[in-house]
């Protein structure tokens, strides 16, 4: 049994990069708390994997300073800071087995050959691969050999655990399976885990917090549902799915509620804290299509364009009477009966689902 490791506390503070002219990174600060299993999530260039780098100590940082358990850690170099690291790629030593890519990390480290045993022996069963430890990496499949580079870094008990897009060359049932064997892991060796990834489904699935990049700036850093629900801004919103957004006029507060027009729609929406949100979002899955209007609740008129069946779901696209575009995905099960392009409808939400941005 592997024992709980010592989690550390990274923090950044006002780190910038450059390459040259360019700039990959501006004025990034946060701290990733112990245990934690923090994604850097961001489309390509957005610089969630040049932070990573930096956090293991490849790259050095232009401005700004890097701590440890709130020291200074900006200097250090990459072997002193002992992370664990699992790339893209995996990087395994074809001419090794299992057994040695495992224990490779401790021999560098000299220590004895009965902790080396003792400790490739119970990571091997941690991470599922008793009965392989004597094949080479080309005998094993991908979920397999991702599966030994997990335990490689693992298995002398690392404070952090650096993750790069561990994913993303296994196919749609691996990369599922991987996912419940990453929790697993986390919530067994208790270390902290920070993951680059861009799929977003993935990033919400596995993190306490997530950190969304873009154009190298911090967009937000929050909790899944936070940053789903509640995202602060344009960009957040619709890179973490789909989202209907309808500008509104006249938009007034009173108390805890705002009120503002939608084409010829009165609509109801919590206030904004943020100046200039004058954009209504609301979530595909939030929204209800109804024949009349409701009785309650948001409702705008439109007419269907056309259904997409997904089997347990359909997602419904609609164009309102001033030609804007809305999405629904709702259970096949509570659609109406015999809807088909150009019927009347009225696409409706609760007053609480719905958010300014």
């Amino acid at each position: 049994m592997v024992a709980k490791i010592r989690a550390a506390e990274i923090g950044a503070v006002n780190v910038g990069k450059m390459f040259g002219t360019f700039t990959a990174l501006s004025d990034i600060s946060l701290t990733i708390g112990r245990g934690e299993f923090l994604t850097l999530l961001g489309p390509s260039g957005s610089g969630k994997t040049t932070l990573l780098m930096i956090l293991s100590g490849f790259e050095a940082p232009t401005s700004g300073r890097l701590t440890l358990d709130g020291r200074d850690m900006t200097a250090t170099p990459a072997e002193e800071r002992a992370f664990g690291m699992v790339f893209q790629g995996y990087a395994l030593f074809p001419h090794m087995s299992v057994e040695e890519n495992i224990a490779f990390p401790l021999k560098v480290q000299k220590r004895p050959a009965a902790e080396i045993k003792r400790r490739v022996s119970a990571i091997i069963e941690m991470v599922g691969l008793g009965g392989h430890g004597h094949k080479r990496p080309s005998g094993l499949s991908g979920g397999q050999q991702q599966r030994v580079a997990l335990a490689r870094a693992l298995v002398y008990e690392p404070p952090v655990l650096l993750l790069d897009e561990p994913f993303s060359a296994l196919d749609k049932n691996l990369r599922g399976q991987m996912q419940e064997e990453m929790r697993r892991l986390h919530r067994e060796t208790g270390t902290t885990f920070v993951f680059v990834t861009h799929d977003q489904t993935e990033a919400l699935a596995l993190s306490t917090r997530i950190a969304i990049f873009e154009k190298g700036r911090l967009q937000q850093l929050a909790a899944p549902r936070e940053v789903y629900e509640r995202p602060t801004n344009r960009f957040v919103a619709e890179f973490l799915g789909e989202i209907n957004i309808l500008p509104l006029s006249g938009l007034q507060t009173c108390g805890a509620v705002a009120g503002g027009r939608f084409e010829e729609q009165a609509l109801v929406v919590a206030p904004s804290e943020r100046p200039g949100a004058t954009n209504l979002a609301v979530r595909p899955e939030y929204m209800r299509l109804h024949l009349a209007r409701p009785d309650s609740g948001n409702a705008v008129a439109a007419r269907i364009d056309h259904l997409t069946y997904l089997g347990a779901e359909t997602r419904l696209a609609l164009r309102t009477s001033g030609g804007a575009n809305l999405t629904l995905l709702m259970p096949t099960a509570e659609l109406p009966p015999a809807l088909e392009p150009g019927t009347a409808v009225w696409a409706g939400w609760s007053e609480s689902r719905g958010f300014l941005l």
